[in-house]
Formats: structure tokens, sequence, C-alpha cells
């Protein structure tokens, strides 16, 4: 309706059309008014059907707008037509006429306008994809990452300026797998890292392209990431530096404490003794000398304790599980913790690197439960197999934790235990909630890896 009430009066030939329509209007009335209709030359008057013509043509030139303007000003230049005496003019039929014309004007109009709406949007949809097409291939061509537009067949169909730069010409119409040195399915590409002949590292990243023809299934992006992976090699073997000098200063502070404060102190509580038992010395004088005895031989076992946990010897001696044991029975000791520690799969020795770290985080996540949870019950399962896995599951307290969090608002002794896991290629997992306790779990490879390879660089 809003169309139809918007006529292009501004358009020079829709009013060439409205003076068509004056003209048969006006050629209609002066033929009813110069013949009879019984005798005249034209006994039924010139056709109104004639409206048809400049109603069409409006129609198809402007629309509905067109159209319908064209047949209300029909009607309207007919009204004095309709008003002659019966032996003039030819109301009735005329009215019949001039009411199909105005149909036709509508519907034709409405068609057309359909159509000229139809016509327009697909013009506007062509002209989007055309323009994302041009936009699309502007990306291709100035993406300074290579990218090989592949077929069904992993048959490089297509190369972008840097992937031509980086493989040749020659790369268009070969397969992929010579090209990255990978026989791998393109599937299992995604993501990976690749080291071409360029000596460079790149991730590699797939994007299916559906519904196309098998020229173009998929684009295999090559995103260069040699200077990433040089920092994450140097963050990595820093943390393994400090994790080693961390360690080596561990070993060095419990020998010193074996070796020096811890003897002192029991050749104090011997030196003591001794004076209590010399004959002539005052009861009192024995007591206070019973106690300093006593004093120093606590003292003695604090600092035996604090050497163990610097350094178990149990750990380099007997392995993984003797050590776990020994430490689980202290905590359960000292702590009134009910701890349980339980072993499945067939315990064997691991390399150095892997019971150290193992030992260190079980140790870690009940230090936590014990200073935070406000447990009553721990339970550490060892599990040994292709791979190591530890749980440490408490009844606590539990706490909200961020998985992927801001590392700085994080725990650092769960930031350490992640470390440690991550610098073997393991992975390690807290499963938390308020009131819900903790469980702490850590999968560690048998072997210990480099940092470079567990870290997948």
């Amino acid at each position: 309706m809003r169309r139809a009430l918007r006529p292009p009066v501004h358009e020079r030939r829709f009013w060439v059309i409205q003076a068509m329509v004056l003209l048969l209007a006006g050629l209609h009335l002066l033929v009813d008014l110069t013949s009879s209709v019984e005798a005249g030359a034209f006994p039924g008057g010139i056709p109104v059907a004639l409206l048809i013509v400049p109603v069409a043509y409006a129609a198809v030139r402007y629309g509905l707008a067109g159209s319908a303007a064209t047949g209300a000003w029909a009607t309207l230049l007919w009204l004095p037509d309709l008003l002659l005496p019966l032996n003039e003019g030819h109301a009735p039929s005329d009215l019949v006429n001039l009411l199909l014309v105005d149909v036709v004007a509508l519907v034709f109009g409405q068609q057309i306008e359909a159509e000229h709406a139809a016509r327009a949007h697909i013009e506007r949809v062509t002209a989007e994809r055309l323009s994302a097409e041009v936009g699309y291939r502007q990306l291709f061509e100035t993406n300074r990452a290579p990218i090989l537009v592949l077929d069904l067949e992993t048959i490089v169909r297509g190369a972008n300026p840097a992937a031509i730069a980086l493989f040749g010409d020659e790369a268009i119409g070969t397969r992929v797998s010579p090209l990255i040195g990978m026989g791998a399915p393109l599937e299992s590409l995604s993501g990976r890292v690749l080291t071409l002949h360029d000596g460079r590292d790149y991730r590699a990243g797939l994007v299916a392209m559906p519904g196309t023809s098998t020229a173009a299934a998929a684009q295999l992006i090559l995103e260069d990431v040699t200077e990433e992976r040089s920092e994450t090699r140097r963050a990595a073997r820093y943390t393994a530096l400090m994790v080693a000098a961390e360690e080596d200063q561990r070993r060095r502070l419990a020998r010193e404490l074996h070796d020096e404060p811890l003897q002192l102190f029991l050749h104090l509580a011997r030196r003591l003794e001794n004076l209590s038992e010399v004959p002539g010395v005052p009861p009192p004088v024995a007591m206070s000398l019973d106690e300093a005895r006593t004093q120093s031989l606590e003292a003695a076992t604090r600092l035996r304790n604090l050497a163990r946990d610097l350094r178990p010897p149990a750990l380099d001696q007997l392995g993984l599980v003797a050590a776990l044991s020994s430490f689980l029975a202290e905590a359960e000791e000292e702590n009134g913790l009910a701890v349980e520690l339980d072993v499945s799969g067939v315990e064997r020795r691991l390399s150095p690197e892997v019971e150290l770290s193992a030992f260190r985080i079980v140790q870690e996540a009940v230090r936590n439960t014990i200073g935070h949870a406000r447990a009553h019950e721990v339970q550490v399962r060892v599990s040994f197999g292709d791979a190591i896995a530890l749980t440490v599951v408490d009844d606590g307290q539990g706490f909200v934790h961020h998985e992927g969090g801001d590392p700085a608002s994080e725990h650092l002794g769960l930031r350490g235990m992640a470390e440690r896991a991550s610098l073997h290629g393991g992975s390690l997992e807290v499963r938390t909630a308020p009131g819900e306790g903790t469980t702490v779990l850590a999968v560690l490879p048998a072997e210990a890896a480099t940092p470079s390879a567990a870290l997948g660089i």
C-alpha cells in the first residue's frame, strides 16, 4: 500500500502514460457525445479495454506504484462518461470494464512489484556474494600465511603468493603429503606443528569448504610459529633449570643438615646425658640437664624430619611407593589424619626425574590438604601402567578453582604441581568446589621427557 500511494510523479514517462489515459478518456467521451448508441460509427464507443495498454506499461515500468496510480487516474477521468444518459453513453458496460481494468492494474502491478522485489533481492545477494568473494580473494592473496587449496584427493588446486614462495609453482597439481613431509590423514593435521623444508615451524589449520565442488574441498593454512615455539622452548628450559636448581638446593641443604647441625645436636644430647650422670651433681641440676638433653633430641628429630622432607632418602633408595608410604605415615601421625595409600598395577621403578616429580606433586597436594582443607580423611592412589596416575582425594571444605584462570591469582602450590607435570609431558587436573572436597589427578609418563619434547616443541 505504501508503494501504491507513492506514484513516480517525478518521472516524465509516467506523465506521458497519464496523458495517454487522458486521451483515451477524452476520445471515449467525445464519441459518446457525438454518436448515438444505435446508429453511430462506434456503436460501442471507444473500448475501455484499451486502458489495459497504459496500465500494463505503467506496471511493467514502475510496478504497483505506476499501475495503481494509472488505474485510479483512469477511473477519475471516466466519471463524466459514466454520468451520461443511457442513450448517450454505455455506463453499465463501461463500469464493468473499468472495474476489470482496475483489478488488472492492482493484480498485475502487485505481481510485477513482487518480481521487481525478487530481482532486487537476487541482485543484492549477488552483489554481496561478489563483494565477499572479492574480499576473500584479497585476503587470500595478501595473507602472509601460506594457504593451500586442496581437493578431496588432497591434491593442491590453488595457492596464495605466500604458499607459492614457500613451495614453488610446481606445488599446484601435486599431493600435499610430500610438500609438508607427512603422510597422515588430512583431518589429523589440524593443530599440529610441522617443520618444513625452510627450517621454520608452522602450525597447520584445516578449514573445510562445504558446498563446493571437489576442486576446492578444504584449505590448509600454515601459521608460522617459529618465534612462538622458540620462546616456549626458552621458557620450558628456564622452568626445568629452576626446578633442577631447587632440587639441587634441597639436596644440598638436606645433606648439610644431616652432616653438621643434626650431628651436633646428637653430640650435645650425649654430653648432657654424661653430665647428668656425673657423681655429685645436685638433683636439680641433673633434672635440668635431662630436660636440655630431651630438647636437644627433639631438635635433632625436627632437623632429621626437615632433611627428609627436603630430600627423602627412601625415594632414591627404595622408590616412589616406599617414599610415599613413609611420608603419608608421618603426615597421619603428626596431623591426626586418616590417610590411605592404594597402589594398583605392576609396581616398578621409574626414571629418577619422574619419581621425584610424582613425589613432589603428592607431597604438595597432601600439605595443601593439611594446611587449608580442614579434612579428616585423605586417600592417595598410585596406578602403574603405560603412564603413572596419581590421585589425591580429601573430604575437606574445597575451594573455588577457575580452570585456565589468571596464573597470577592461582595458588602457587597448584602452579608448581602443574609445571612439574607439564615438564614431563604429563597433565594435572584439579576438581573441587566449596564444601565438596578436592581431587587432584596427575598423569605422568613412565620415562622422563626433555622439556621441549614434553611440550610438543
